[in-house]
């Protein structure tokens, strides 16, 4: 029995710390998994621009509140709930994810959770377990189900190479560049038509 594995930013929705660029004006922040491999290094340069800057947790959910998923994410995601378990396995935070969540129709999340001091600075982030994607695309295969899993960016890597089927959704050139063995999907027809493939044998 296969199960699939998203990732949520890039894939389901936009880039959560982009659109919080773009409306405050802050560039730096503008950096992703798809631009910096090294999580840690790229949180740790969050955060300290967000203090910064005098921004909180309430200024970025603010914006997130206003964000909608891609244009067609919604209806991908409950054709294929319909056949087989799917997982969001995110590196977002639970305190960023509950709008977008609602609007895909409130898919099973497994993110990370934000350390938030009592007037709502960022003071720092909690994994919910090192190398995370990747864990959960080796736990569910240790259940018996073939692993299919889709992201976009270098934290996706892990997730995507340990898992029975992985592919790459609207990479950035360098990962493409990087990842040759990965096919590639550029929009969900594309991505329905690859897991179709790969179900196919399962559903005669």
């Amino acid at each position: 029995m296969h199960l699939a594995c998203f990732d949520l930013e890039g894939v389901f929705v936009p880039e959560i710390w982009i659109r919080f660029a773009e409306e405050t004006g802050i560039p730096e922040l503008r950096l992703t998994t798809r631009d910096v491999p090294d999580y840690d290094l790229l949180m740790r340069r969050r955060i300290e621009i967000l203090n910064r800057k005098g921004l909180r947790l309430p200024d970025i959910q603010a914006v997130i509140a206003r964000m909608e998923p891609l244009p067609g994410a919604r209806e991908f995601l409950d054709g294929l709930r319909r056949r087989i378990p799917v997982l969001i396995v995110s590196d977002t935070f639970s305190q960023f994810a509950g709008p977008l969540i609602a609007k895909l129709n409130y898919p099973t999340l497994l993110c990370n959770r934000l350390e938030i001091d009592p007037d709502g600075k960022v003071r720092g982030y909690r994994l919910r377990q090192p190398d995370g994607k990747r864990r959960v695309a080796l736990a569910m295969q240790g259940l018996n189900y073939r692993v299919i899993a889709v992201g976009d960016s270098y934290n996706d890597l892990g997730m995507l190479t340990a898992a029975d089927h992985g592919i790459l959704f609207r990479p950035p050139d360098p990962v493409r560049r990087e990842h040759p063995a990965l096919p590639v999907a550029e929009d969900y027809a594309q991505l329905e038509g690859l897991i179709a493939a790969l179900l196919a044998p399962e559903e005669r």
